[in-house]
């Protein structure tokens, strides 16, 4: 999952990419207003999180920017203001949720996972495809009830796999949504996490479209 945090305070921007990261998202940051408005109109981004107080662009002009392209992800408002006007301008403008600061990360971590288990149409933190588990809040997978060590770039990509469970997932979209934009990509290394996938949760979990990409199914349903 790909995010993107648009925040020009240096310290709460680091401290908002290390603790997304941590939990296996992607992140990609702004520190300015004009390149956050660019980077949300012009990439497939999960969630947002938008500071109001921004330099160059403001925003609240952002968010009005990014519905009036077309981009639909959820949006979450930082700010330091706390106007009930201004709350209700921004969830009026498209933002799915606001939080004012100074807050515990935790809970906006705990927000950015509800907006995207509904995003994909989930209630749960834990996620399953059969006798597959996946659990976004602790990182945990198991299979038949066994916990399953994963590196963090395997976790990404069962993680988007499970979050789109049943559909095919071209390669190109797994590369957009694991990696950050200042990392290195690489087609290539998507086959041999799936590969790896296979080996840790069983081959045929994960079925190739030939051409297309590839499907998380139940085994246990396909006949």
């Amino acid at each position: 999952m790909r995010i993107l945090v648009v925040e020009d305070d240096p310290s709460l921007r680091q401290q908002l990419r290390a603790a997304l990261a941590d939990v296996g998202y992607a992140v990609d940051v702004a520190d300015n207003g004009e390149d956050g408005q660019f980077m949300g109109e012009t990439e497939p981004y999960d969630l947002a999180i938008l500071d109001l107080g921004l330099p160059q662009v403001d925003g609240l002009t952002i968010l009005r920017g990014w519905r009036a392209a077309g981009a639909s992800m959820p949006v979450l408002i930082l700010s330091a203001r706390d106007r009930w006007s201004e709350k209700v301008e921004g969830l009026d403008l498209g933002a799915n949720d606001y939080l004012t600061k100074p807050f515990h990360m935790e809970e906006l971590l705990a927000r950015v996972r509800a907006h995207i288990r509904t995003q994909a149409g989930q209630g749960s933190s834990v996620m399953s495809c059969g006798d597959l588990q996946l659990n976004a809040a602790t990182g945990q997978v198991t299979v038949k009830g066994q916990n399953v060590k994963l590196t963090a770039f395997q976790f990404k990509v069962l993680d988007y796999l499970i979050h789109h469970q049943g559909r095919i997932v071209s390669r190109s979209e797994l590369v957009e949504k694991i990696y950050a934009q200042d990392h290195e990509r690489d087609s290539n290394t998507i086959e041999v996490f799936v590969g790896i996938l296979r080996r840790k949760i069983g081959a045929d979990r994960i079925v190739t479209e030939k051409g297309l990409g590839y499907r998380l199914v139940d085994p246990a349903a396909v006949t």
